[in-house]
């Protein structure tokens, strides 16, 4: 179809001023925009007076990966502009699986991305799964990056070790296998096993090859908390040592008594930079975090896998330990209990129906109701649902969101976890980042946001042809209402789409009209 977009005031991507004009489509691709564009030859046409037009938002941290196989409209994210996601996030993710990790792998992601009967898990390679989204459709477009942990699975299991040099080698060559297959770069998770088993050098490694692709590196750093300096020390290492685009995950410094490491936190940042360290972040504006309960517990009791991890929680002698290094703390790990505290860990999502009535409590609470210490109760919890338990946790300061996201190295992302009672930002980031940071904060302009929503994101994971309105780019458009868009998500009912999102096109089809979400399998999947 041809489709005429009229009248509206066009964000580019660009971060330049807005201007009145219209945007012309012709199948899945932009044909013209600017002004004086007739509606003549048009299949249909669209006014958007009053209201912006924009490219279609890019969710650089996504945890959809399982989703799209069970349901590829994701409704959370389309229905907020998000038109592109990028899966295989954390080091943790659906590829490469070999088959006698099915599994125990499945119980080790239940937790972050949910697990399901339903999917034929058999594809083994990231090849394998792209091809598995792209048989059942897939709503939005989804690029990959192959996760570290899956990689090293394959090449050495599940153990807490260092790989022998056949070891690393193989895991070069599995990285360089995904990366042909099309994966946009390497992610790895320092505080999630078994990536958190890694040294500093085999990462180097590992992305060297990622190097040798432009690939991205993204990371969830070791530490966010305590030891951020010398986390975002060894990130910087990294990236130095072998060449590769460094991309944090949800940048935040975590825990009160971290605060006032913002400026050396910013500091290191732009080091990183003056030695020609190519660096950028992406950042979800809320003040709590999200992902799967069992970070709570010391990583020695994640030691080979979830199965081994329930062995130690059905033993009370290890649980006094578990209790003993989360109230005393350990070297380097990144402690939530310390940082967050147990009244501000809260359940978001259980495997099963028995626990179901601890969703939306915190660790004090889950206590209270079962009658036991919150640890037990928590251990208790673990053990009964086999690690899938999600959570939500409270770390930071509204004057610290609008301090990393008017930096220029940042991009917006929901990093929303899809199970149970979610995190708000699954349903709202990108409109919160509209309503309340441009119209109500003014902490920056419309257009700074929509960059760092579209060109930006897409510059950094080299996504082609898309964050920008341009004539030739595919024709991924969101519609906006200035004056109410904004999320209505909160903590305690998080599921609430947001105001103010009127239309979104994926390659030039219709996915939300008039704020009414349509059933198409507009998306592809994005290989490198």
């Amino acid at each position: 179809m041809k489709t005429l977009i009229k009248n509206g005031r066009i964000a580019d991507g660009t971060g330049h001023p807005s201007f009145i004009g219209s945007v012309a489509i012709d199948g899945d691709r932009i044909s013209a925009v600017g002004e004086g564009i007739s509606a003549d030859g048009f299949d249909r046409v669209v006014d958007a007076q009053g209201l912006v037009i924009a490219p279609g938002f890019i969710d650089t941290h996504s945890h959809s990966d399982l989703q799209l196989l069970l349901d590829p409209f994701v409704a959370p994210k389309i229905r907020q502009g998000i038109t592109t996601e990028i899966l295989g996030q954390d080091g943790i993710s659906m590829a490469p699986l070999p088959k006698q990790y099915i599994s125990p792998w499945r119980k080790n992601l239940a937790g972050l991305n949910g697990d399901s009967d339903r999917i034929d898990w058999e594809y083994e390679t990231t090849d394998g799964y792209l091809r598995l989204l792209e048989q059942s459709g897939v709503g939005l477009n989804a690029g990959y990056l192959v996760p570290h942990g899956n990689i090293r699975m394959e090449a050495m299991g599940l153990d807490n070790r260092q790989p022998s040099e056949e070891e690393l080698r193989r895991m070069q060559d599995i990285t360089r296998r995904e990366m042909e297959a099309g994966a946009l770069g390497l992610s790895t998770g320092l505080i999630y096993m078994p990536c958190a088993y890694a040294a500093t050098e085999e990462v180097i490694e590992l992305c060297k090859v990622v190097a040798e692709y432009d690939g991205v590196f993204v990371i969830h750093q070791r530490s966010e908390a305590d030891c951020i300096l010398e986390s975002m020390q060894e990130v910087i290492r990294i990236g130095r040592e072998s060449g590769v685009k460094v991309h944090f995950s949800h940048f935040k410094v975590c825990g009160r008594k971290n605060w006032e490491k913002i400026d050396q936190v910013i500091a290191l940042l732009e080091q990183a930079q003056a030695e020609g360290i190519r660096v950028s972040f992406d950042q979800y504006p809320y003040v709590a975090g999200s992902t799967m309960l069992g970070v709570i517990l010391p990583p020695w009791v994640h030691d080979g896998g979830t199965d081994k991890l329930l062995e130690r929680l059905a033993d009370p002698k290890l649980r006094k330990k578990m209790v003993y290094d989360i109230e005393n703390g350990l070297p380097g790990w990144d402690n939530f209990v310390d940082f967050a505290g147990l009244d501000q860990i809260f359940v978001t999502s259980v495997k099963t129906k028995n626990n179901e009535d601890l969703i939306g409590k915190n660790l004090i609470e889950i206590g209270q109701i079962r009658g036991k210490n919150p640890y037990d109760a928590t251990f208790d919890l673990l053990y009964e649902e086999q690690n899938a338990v999600g959570m939500v946790d409270f770390y930071g300061t509204d004057e610290h969101i609008i301090r990393f996201m008017t930096r220029p190295e940042q991009n917006v992302c929901t990093d929303g976890l899809l199970g149970g009672k979610p995190h708000p930002r699954v349903y709202g980031s990108f409109p919160r980042v509209l309503g309340k940071y441009v119209r109500e904060e003014k902490a920056l302009s419309l257009e700074a946001a929509v960059r760092k929503m579209t060109a930006k994101p897409a510059e950094v994971f080299r996504i082609k042809d898309r964050g920008l309105l341009k004539p030739g780019y595919y024709a991924d458009i969101v519609v906006f209402n200035p004056d109410t868009v904004i999320d209505r998500g909160t903590f305690i009912e998080p599921a609430q789409y947001p105001d103010g999102i009127e239309y979104v096109l994926i390659n030039g089809r219709v996915a939300v009209e008039k704020g009414k979400q349509n059933q198409v399998l507009a998306g592809k999947v994005l290989r490198r």
